[in-house]
């Protein structure tokens, strides 16, 4: 797992849990949709991402305004990391680090839904692609069912599900951590 992705997750948690304690209502009397971060609190699959947002002062950011396209990646994505990786951006002195991880999977300004991934021009590469919130480029492709996400250096992660829409933008669910 990068520290960008446990930074996303982190951040992703706390503004989930501080958003969750308050009782937003639309003038209908509806409640809102829960932001980006509530979604990553509540979902069994995220715990670790949830710690990464919180560590890395991420979660408030995700729960606030804007827009936010955020690549998700499960517990499993952070397991698969080498050992002791994980361990290590989680320390106070790594906080940068792990941001860095985090924010390598967050986009700004755009409500990215599947139907927009794979037509977006806002990079430099041949294929569709974005810029996330540490100024990395990353790229989509399509192949039969499957999105994979691929950044700069070259990794890659498949996307396993897809546009779960927050108030504050859209998750993505993603099999792997994007190492920046």
């Amino acid at each position: 797992m990068t520290i960008r992705t446990f930074a996303i997750a982190l951040i992703a948690s706390l503004g989930l849990a501080a958003t969750a304690q308050a009782d937003h209502h639309k003038d209908g009397g509806m409640k809102d949709k829960p932001t980006v971060t509530d979604i990553v609190v509540n979902s069994d699959q995220h715990t670790t991402l949830e710690t990464a947002l919180v560590e890395a002062g991420l979660a408030e950011t995700l729960s606030g305004e804007g827009e936010f396209t955020v690549f998700a990646p499960t517990d499993e994505a952070f397991a698969a990391l080498p050992e002791g990786t994980l361990e290590t951006l989680l320390k106070p002195e790594n906080r940068d680090q792990l941001t860095n991880i985090l924010t390598h999977h967050v986009v700004e300004g755009y409500y990215l839904t599947t139907s927009t991934l794979l037509t977006v021009e806002m990079g430099g590469t041949e294929k569709p692609s974005v810029f996330t919130l540490n100024d990395e480029e990353i790229s989509f492709n399509k192949t039969g069912d499957t999105i994979t996400v691929q950044d700069a250096q070259g990794n890659k992660v498949n996307v396993i599900m897809t546009d779960i829409k927050a108030s504050n933008g859209v998750v993505h669910v993603i099999d792997g951590v994007l190492m920046p």
